[in-house]
């Protein structure tokens, strides 16, 4: 069984490459993201390299192997389901399951975790609107931009935000920027990095171009 490290690691390598698919990612991104300082993470990565999780290219970066992917999915279902748990069944707020989840992901047996799946339905996304892993290693995806690129005068729909920090889910919500909610992007305004919108139901918003970049939309 791979150690929580090792799981933490491939599943932010494997966040980090849906940013540029079929890149590198280089190691001082993956070294940011896991708050770590470099010489830690290339450590790691030579040991997952060992391991055949990863291909690592010195001074140009690392990615997944066809292994390392299906552990990373792995890792996204139980830690997906088990926010999804968190928040129908025990009644969590979906701005404080994503701490919760990260312990859990790393101690909840395949048997209770196919429970779970089966208890909700075999749902097909987390609280936050991001796609749950089958058990296969499948994964439903929906091509998406985000609110910061998005153009001025279109409708949307919310299809996803992300999920690391309860600051911004708990405004996301108190606004209405939820998964599944339609809104009119009015105006954007690189000069000032802001973009506002109008909520179907809720009214109208204002986003700094940092918290827009969080919040991911699909077509009507």
């Amino acid at each position: 069984m791979p150690s929580s490290t090792v799981e933490d690691y491939i599943k932010r390598l494997y966040t980090e490459q849906q940013q540029a698919p079929g890149e590198l990612v280089p190691m001082g991104r993956l070294a940011d993201a896991m708050a770590v300082v470099p010489g830690t993470v290339t450590t790691m990565i030579k040991a997952l390299a060992d391991s055949g999780l990863v291909e690592y290219e010195p001074r140009a970066g690392v990615r997944l192997t066809a292994g390392g992917e299906r552990l990373a999915l792995h890792v996204l279902r139980r830690h997906r389901l088990v926010e999804l748990f968190l928040v129908r069944t025990l009644g969590l707020d979906w701005s404080e399951v994503h701490d919760e989840a990260e312990e859990l992901e790393h101690a909840i047996s395949e048997k209770v975790l196919d429970r779970i799946d089966a208890l909700l339905g075999h749902p097909t996304v987390d609280p936050h609107g991001s796609p749950i892993p089958r058990a296969n290693g499948e994964v439903a995806r929906e091509e998406t931009l985000t609110l910061a690129a998005s153009h001025a005068g279109r409708s949307y729909r919310i299809a996803r935000v992300a999920d690391s920090e309860s600051q911004f889910l708990q405004y996301a919500e108190r606004h209405g920027l939820v998964p599944g909610a339609q809104i009119d992007v009015e105006n954007t305004d690189e000069a000032a990095e802001a973009v506002s919108v109008r909520i179907a139901g809720r009214g109208q918003c204002t986003l700094g171009m940092s918290a827009a970049r969080r919040i991911f939309l699909a077509s009507v």
